[in-house]
């Protein structure tokens, strides 16, 4: 193992200087700190993570709570994005990340139990029940810390302007003459509330009705619930025009039931979907949706706590709104 005083003699200077160099003190020259990097790192030389942690009182590792109640975990393409653009922009830095659980081995603890136990910095808490009682305690367990989508009091928050996006993706579809648009949505979340307000108030604007059998619940990430839904609607006697789809991934559901029926996509009706992930670009005929930039989410997220973690006398509590961009695919047929 490489150490500090093997870089000192390899360098000629003190193992002092080497230590305040590696630690980007300012009473060092700019020439023999580069020099002394240069060599560090042509030696492989690594800091020890047990005695920076003593130095610093750091232990220089994130927390990363994600529950997904449809079981797919790290294959949720969304969420997989935003938590490879966190894991870069946190390693840029010098930071680890780790999930956190409620469970170490076989004993049990609380989500803020295990954020003591393993020392974390900080915490990102991406895709959760936001009521659950153990996220509330972590929430106020005073560990800086960022959250996803959704925001709580003097805690920074990331959040996709869902609310623009539904709006964008609405304008589009209504831009094509559709004026009988179902919505199928998620499960009851903010997100959830924010796209559904904004999708009536844009129909609202254009004058066009809300029809409560177009609305139908389903469950994000899900096919099965999102076929089911489609089922219903294509039973209307009154059919549709147009469907939004909770997410992209989802509307694999309701192709497999429009397909059953008989129907052409979108020759005898109309599909969108949400988030922009690679499926919706590989399907034919290619999905229009509105894309997400997951990898400015996480990149921010990582940054904001970082900032937080560092500078906690000057750090200030923010909501960050992150904006997407319409994918305009085949899928959304042009009315006459």
């Amino acid at each position: 193992m490489v150490t500090l005083k093997d870089i000192s003699e390899s360098c000629k200077v003190s193992v002092a200087t080497v230590s305040k160099a590696l630690n980007g003190q300012s009473d060092v020259g700019e020439e023999t700190s580069r020099r002394i990097r240069k060599v560090a790192s042509d030696l492989g030389y690594f800091p020890n993570a047990s005695a920076r942690a003593l130095k610093t009182n750091r232990s220089h590792s994130i927390g990363v709570l994600f529950e997904d109640k449809t079981g797919t975990g790290l294959k949720h393409e969304y969420f997989s994005e935003i938590l490879d653009s966190l894991k870069v922009a946190t390693e840029s830095r010098g930071y680890d990340i780790t999930f956190i659980s409620n469970s170490i081995g076989r004993n049990q603890m609380s989500y803020t139990g295990h954020a003591r136990y393993r020392r974390f910095d900080g915490v990102i808490i991406a895709s959760v029940d936001f009521k659950n009682p153990q996220v509330l305690e972590l929430v106020d367990s005073g560990i800086p810390l960022v959250v996803l989508d959704y925001v709580f009091d003097s805690k920074t928050a990331v959040i996709s302007d869902n609310v623009s996006g539904m709006e964008e993706l609405t304008e589009y579809i209504i831009s094509k003459g559709h004026k009988k648009i179902a919505f199928i949505h998620g499960e009851d979340t903010t997100v959830t509330q924010k796209r559904l307000a904004s999708f009536i108030k844009t129909c609202s604007k254009h004058e066009i009705p809300i029809l409560q059998d177009y609305i139908k619940q389903a469950v994000y990430h899900d096919p099965k619930s999102s076929g089911l839904a489609t089922r219903e609607l294509l039973a209307l006697t009154d059919k549709p025009t147009c469907i939004i789809y909770p997410d992209d991934f989802s509307y694999i559901g309701g192709m497999n039931e429009i397909e059953k029926h008989g129907f052409i996509v979108p020759k005898d009706i109309s599909v969108a979907g949400y988030d922009g992930i690679l499926l919706s670009k590989v399907l034919r005929p290619k999905l229009t949706t509105f894309e997400q930039n997951a990898e400015e989410i996480g990149r921010i997220a990582a940054t904001k706590l970082i900032e937080n973690i560092e500078n906690p006398k000057t750090y200030i509590p923010e909501t960050v709104s992150v904006k997407g961009h319409l994918i305009e695919g085949e899928s959304v047929k042009a009315l006459s």
